[in-house]
């Protein structure tokens, strides 16, 4: 079968890309304790990047509108915390179930018309839920956003601390549980099949791949997982608001996709710390120009390639890793 291939050079070490970046998350854990806050939101987005990944990087399938799954997951855990239980697992699975309906009920959207359709299509059902929340006001608390969130402990043992500890600890513990069942579930025959299905449509359905039943499914999948993303925002900043419905939303985890690449999972948990790290340093050194410089970067990425960028970035890991495995030298 043949088709496009991630450009990414993780994509062909994705096993020591896991090493990498499991090393790193534990490393920041000792050494940057004042950044909790700024890696907690790292952890997050690279979930929701996940996410997306796995319906336009595996399936093929575009969407300008992913953050209607991310923002019913902040707001599902929130009112659940408040109102039934605060237990942080209970409610994460209560904001995947709710998320993962809504993508059920809306997949038949994306089973036809063009990539176009499915854009607008996508980015409608966003802004519907968005002016729901607005207009539910006594249930979501409108433009103020919904206050009085109350988490228990997780597992009975660890309180979310005001220095993020804990909550790093929870976002980076879940993200990394939803990289292995999402690399298991794209690396089997379902996942195969999507990738016939995103390289070639009508090939897929001339073997018997049953194509729309597929992309509903992966779709639902991947509305899930957004929905944990989500669950994970509130319950670690005990708040929920509008801006996780937005439009902005899912505009910033495109270009989170765009930095890091698609089509391998790693590219949303790079890109997510690139444009989340930039994002905190430009906004404070520059605050009203830091947009500007995150353009500059996607417009270098484009002409410099991908590639060629990251091998340079990530060379000093790869030799770091081939020393302490008794090589000299970076890895081939």
């Amino acid at each position: 079968m043949s088709g496009p291939q991630p450009a990414f050079p993780l994509a062909r070490v994705s096993r020591r890309a896991e090493w990498i970046i499991l090393a790193v998350a534990l490393v920041s854990v000792l050494l940057l304790p004042r950044y909790y806050p700024v890696m907690n939101q790292m952890a997050i987005i690279a979930l929701f990047a996940v996410s997306l990944d796995l319906i336009l990087g595996y399936a093929g399938i575009v969407s300008l509108g992913h953050a209607a799954f991310f923002g019913l997951g902040v707001y599902t855990a929130a009112l659940f915390a408040k109102h039934v239980h605060g237990d942080p697992f209970l409610g994460l699975v209560i904001a995947a179930i709710a998320a993962a309906l809504l993508g059920l009920a809306t997949a038949v959207l994306i089973l036809r018309g063009t990539d176009l359709t499915r854009l607008m299509v996508t980015l409608g059902v966003a802004l519907i839920l968005l002016e729901l929340a607005n207009k539910l006001d006594w249930l979501t608390g409108g433009a103020d956003g919904l206050q009085g969130v109350v988490m228990a402990p997780v597992l009975g043992l660890f309180t979310f601390d005001m220095a993020g500890r804990t909550a790093y600890l929870y976002s980076l513990t879940i993200l990394l549980l939803m990289l292995f069942l999402a690399r298991r579930l794209v690396a089997s025959p379902f996942g195969m099949s999507l990738q016939a299905i995103r390289d070639n449509r009508l090939r897929a359905e001339a073997i018997g791949i049953p194509v729309n039943a597929r992309l509903a499914a992966i779709y639902t999948i991947s509305a899930g997982v957004a929905g944990i993303a989500g669950g994970l925002l509130a319950q670690t900043t005990s708040f929920a608001s509008l801006d996780a419905l937005d439009f902005q939303r899912s505009a910033d985890i495109l270009l989170v996709l765009v930095i890091g690449g698609t089509g391998y999972l790693f590219g949303g948990v790079i890109g997510a710390v690139i444009f989340t790290a930039m994002h905190h340093w430009l906004s404070a050194v520059t605050p009203q120009y830091w947009q500007f410089w995150i353009g500059l970067m996607l417009v270098v990425i484009v002409l410099a390639g991908r590639e060629r960028l990251v091998r340079a970035i990530l060379s000093p890991f790869t030799w770091l890793l081939g020393l302490a495995r008794g090589r000299s030298g970076p890895a081939k």
